[in-house]
């Protein structure tokens, strides 16, 4: 496989994570959203939680800069293969770890949590995402 296929799949791989993170969100709010909330006390508590997750993701960024510095180091060695296996498989822990806020506001939707609050979880998990792409001076 060539580095260009690797990069597109990787491409492949981010707006697949970005897809997975962020549409339950919608589909939540359309399925139970003009519902009665289950537990209305649990929405604060429950974006705090979701915006606590962030702090989950500060280890697997430094995992995936560790994984991006060495790739480009063994660029056009034998061991470039491995190196970008490792990458991905670092990437795709991170990534989950990204989506953490999004999944939160689609599951706040059902105790209440209003929108505003939701949209910023969403975000944060937008923002996540976007420093784990790849960079283009990589290969």
């Amino acid at each position: 496989m060539t580095r260009g296929q690797v990069k597109r799949r990787l491409a492949l791989a981010w707006w697949q994570y970005l897809a997975v993170g962020l549409v339950p969100l919608p589909v939540m709010a359309w399925a139970f959203g003009g519902g009665q909330a289950l537990i209305p006390v649990l929405a604060m508590p429950l974006f705090i939680a979701g915006a606590a997750t962030l702090f989950l993701s500060l280890p697997r960024f430094g995992a995936y800069k560790r994984a991006l510095i060495g790739t480009s180091k063994v660029l056009d060695t034998p061991e470039e293969p491995a190196a970008w296996i490792e990458l991905a498989r670092v990437r795709r822990l991170a990534m989950t770890y990204a989506c953490f806020p999004a999944w939160i506001a689609a599951l706040s939707v059902l105790v209440g949590l209003e929108a505003v609050p939701q949209v910023l979880l969403a975000l944060s998990t937008v923002m996540l995402l976007y420093l784990y792409r790849i960079p283009r001076q990589l290969g």
